[in-house]
């Protein structure tokens, strides 16, 4: 009985149009392809849709700082990304844009859907707003501390340290990201999407059929329990966006129109694909599905906002919604000043992307929990797994195929139970990549590469070759090697493509499906073998390091537009303790060339010592008595030559430095306003 062919579309979140990708960005996408292709082996029909997500204040700010239109920068980084996802293999059926007359026409179709059913209302709401700019700040645009945990530094919209949501305004001790100030509180109308009235069928998607995953399903109840609150999607201008109907001065909000681009998408795929009929992936009675591949940090958009709005405009809901976790490299979040914040073409640069795919691979698992990149592991597995175990097959039996039988496979597979025990794997396989369970088809597959390494061992042809007599086992015993290589070229191939078009060229086939895995090659003529990999070298890692530490460094050097420091705000400077101190001793320090130590009474009767880089300007005896300015709440540093507890201020033009003193009246330990 043949098998159903099944219609599926498959996103991943719109990428954000203001910014390189990182290897961060790659674990969605790498996911979501694997998945895809693995379907369309299947001969399943499998659309990857995906694309820019353009609209908001960050890439309106960023394209005045950059002299451009927003949509001129929006155009320039989607096309960046492209490049990057076609040098991963990243199989896209179309990457499209949400700033799109599609997508305009159909936000403003869902919306005048809600608003017909009695789902949109008004409401006049407290906003942050930042004076100094005269701008509305998006929630991402305040930072603060969280209302909930405390947790300091956390954005307006939510925390990330609790996973509470709560708006600006809510925020402890906010501050404007734009300018630094802090912002003060407007009113303003704006248009709220009635949530709550979803609730019972929010619930009923979740708990009936696998829609989420369990983790997710605990973090729904949570929210649930703390009750849903109307959801405002409307912002203010200037923003760039989409204007609501009817609504001059109001925007949609990013988060409204953004899958609303997955829509989009697909229809402007289906304008060149006419076979293909939009309707059918969206209508409320469609048997086709529809798997949305996203970062647990945008998982309260996709499984309550999302699934809530296409209840409403009665259209299909996520047949799944699969949530990963966040990267971490060597057990830490990504380092700019560790050159662990790792850009994709960085990466290119130096490493094939099959390397990575094959690594997410063998970590990535239905949970939501984060996911390291050790590299020291990394080219371990590499070079074990792919290079020492997989390429190795077919590497040791190919040049006897070469030498004695002119590159032909014998005619029979000589060892039945082992092909069947090779080819019989294919339904756990599948099931483990149907279930989003990578690492445990890697782990089957890398089984099934030991035992293909220890037959050929076992059965050692370089011994056999020595006799002539034995010229035929070693045949019997080369061709079935190869064929075991073949089968795990088809169970690989959504994972590391590359590798197994290289493989197919040395096999001398066609393009391999799934079904192939139970072909055996017989009396069949392969091509000459070349290395198909090449093992990771320790100074590689450290090359590519060093290498993204240069580019920071270079970007940094590049965007210097100005002779003073990033602006503080007077809440950062209040912290700063300055103090006049008067210098009590000054000597020289033995094998220093620019320090002298110092020892200044602070008042009070307090005595501080202090390490200060001025010995080419003074000499220690020019400074007995004098007054100073000195920074007393500095965390004490412990140097080669002693304790440092503080700093004197000192002005100088990067040769030589001149300490800076009170004026006449002022005395040790006052305070300096």
């Amino acid at each position: 009985m043949s098998k159903k062919t099944r219609s599926m579309m498959v996103t991943c979140s719109l990428l954000y149009a203001n910014g390189d990708l990182h290897l961060g960005h790659m674990i969605e996408h790498i996911q979501t392809d694997i998945w895809a292709r693995f379907q369309r082996m299947q001969g399943h029909r499998c659309l990857y849709i995906c694309g820019s997500d353009c609209h908001g204040t960050p890439v309106m700010i960023s394209a005045e700082k950059q002299n451009m239109k927003p949509i001129e920068l929006v155009e320039k980084v989607r096309q960046q990304h492209m490049a990057d996802f076609a040098a991963f293999n990243i199989s896209f059926d179309n990457f499209y844009t949400s700033h799109s007359p599609e997508n305009k026409a159909l936000s403003e179709m869902i919306y005048r859907r809600l608003q017909d059913n009695g789902d949109i209302s008004k409401h006049t709401i407290e906003q942050a707003f930042d004076a100094e700019k005269q701008m509305f700040l998006p929630d991402r645009f305040v930072k603060g501390q969280c209302p909930k945990c405390g947790a300091m530094d956390q954005y307006g919209d939510g925390c990330e340290v609790c996973g509470a949501t709560y708006t600006p305004t809510e925020l402890i001790n906010p501050v404007s990201v734009v300018s630094g100030t802090m912002p003060v509180v407007r009113t303003s109308e704006h248009y709220f999407f009635e949530l709550p009235r979803y609730e019972a069928a929010l619930k009923k998607w979740m708990q009936e059929g696998h829609h989420l995953q369990p983790q997710v399903t605990r973090k729904m109840d949570e929210w649930f329990q703390q009750g849903l609150r109307h959801w405002n999607i409307s912002r203010d201008k200037p923003y760039f966006g989409f204007e609501i109907p009817d609504a001059p001065g109001k925007y949609f909000y990013v988060w409204f129109d953004a899958p609303i681009g997955y829509m989009a998408s697909l229809q402007n795929f289906c304008q060149d694909h006419p076979e293909i009929d939009f309707d059918a992936y969206w209508r409320p009675d469609t048997d086709t599905e529809l798997y949305h591949f996203i970062g647990k940090d945008v998982m309260y958009f996709h499984s309550l906002f999302w699934p809530a709005m296409l209840m409403a405009a009665k259209l299909r809901t996520p047949t799944a919604v699969c949530v990963h976790g966040f990267l971490t490299v060597n057990g830490e979040k990504m380092s700019k000043s560790r050159g662990t914040f790792i850009k994709v073409k960085s990466y290119l640069k130096h490493f094939k992307p099959d390397y990575l795919r094959y690594y997410f691979a063998a970590k990535l698992n239905s949970s939501i929990e984060d996911i390291d990149l050790n590299l020291d592991d990394f080219r371990a597995r590499v070079n074990a797994d792919l290079v020492g175990k997989l390429v190795n097959i077919a590497s040791r039996c190919a040049g006897f195929m070469h030498s004695h039988f002119n590159n032909t496979l014998a005619a029979e597979c000589g060892e039945k139970a082992l092909w069947r025990q090779f080819t019989d794997s294919a339904a756990s396989i599948a099931a483990h990549y149907e279930q989003f369970e990578y690492a445990k088809t890697m782990r089957e597959v890398m089984t099934l590469a030991d035992i293909a390494n220890q037959y050929i061992s076992e059965q050692a042809p370089w011994q056999l070759i020595k006799d002539e007599k034995n010229h035929a086992r070693v045949h019997a015993v080369c061709t079935m090697g190869i064929n075991l290589f073949k089968v795990l070229m088809v169970y690989l191939k959504p994972v590391v493509p590359t590798l197994v078009q290289d493989a197919e060229r040395f096999l001398n086939i066609e393009p391999l499906q799934w079904q192939d895995s139970g072909v055996f090659l017989g009396e069949h003529r392969i091509n000459r073998f070349t290395p198909l990999l090449q093992r990771i070298q320790p100074q590689e890692i450290n090359m590519m390091l060093e290498n993204e530490k240069s580019s920071l460094t270079e970007t940094k050097t590049q965007q210097v537009e100005s002779p003073f420091k990033p602006e503080i705000t007077i809440d950062d400077f209040a912290k700063v303790d300055l103090r006049v101190a008067k210098i009590i001793s000054a000597e020289q320090v033995e094998g220093a060339d620019k320090l002298l130590r110092i020892t200044l009474d602070v008042g009070e009767g307090i005595k501080k010592q202090v390490f200060a880089g001025i010995k080419g300007s003074y000499r220690p005896e020019d400074l007995q008595d004098k007054q100073i300015i000195f920074v007393a709440n500095l965390k004490p540093r412990k140097m080669r030559f002693g304790l440092s507890e503080g700093m004197i201020l000192a002005a100088g033009n990067g040769q030589s430095s001149f300490v800076l003193s009170p004026d006449n009246g002022a005395n040790a330990g006052d305070i300096v306003k």
